[in-house]
């Protein structure tokens, strides 16, 4: 793990899921199983979160590529998530490309460097997870 990652998964335990420099934007922490090493791997992330429904993106900043916990994910989509002071156990899905293309533009709206991510990106098409509490 990154000793950014590190950072602001502590800050994020600390303060009840808030870290400092993502202001009021909700984070999740992802513990994704590697789809190689089937170790654990704690994942911070910028969600998108309205109601009971929480989205997530593989944007990787916008890079060309994908990041590697989204090979995790489709490996492995049933993951532990910590949401604020909560964790749960969730299972993760790939949305269509309509589906996650507009819960992408939701999230540029709120966040407008999800927007150049999608312009950096291109022509790779940035995949959103769907996050589901399951009990």
């Amino acid at each position: 793990m990154s000793d950014w990652n590190r950072q602001v998964i502590e800050e994020f335990r600390a303060n009840g899921g808030k870290v400092a420099q993502f202001g009021d934007n909700p984070l999740v922490i992802l513990h994704t199983i590697g789809a190689k090493s089937g170790e654990v791997r704690e994942i911070p992330l910028v969600a998108l979160v309205r109601g009971d429904e929480m989205t997530v993106f593989a944007s990787r900043g916008g890079s060309p590529s994908h990041p590697d916990w989204y090979y995790n994910l489709l490996a492995h989509p049933d993951i532990d998530v910590e949401y604020r002071t909560d964790r749960f156990r969730a299972r993760v899905e790939q949305l269509p490309a309509d589906e996650a293309a507009a819960r992408l533009q939701a999230q540029a709206e709120l966040m407008p460097q999800f927007g150049e991510y999608v312009k950096s990106a291109a022509p790779r098409v940035i995949p959103a997870f769907s996050i589901t509490r399951v009990a």
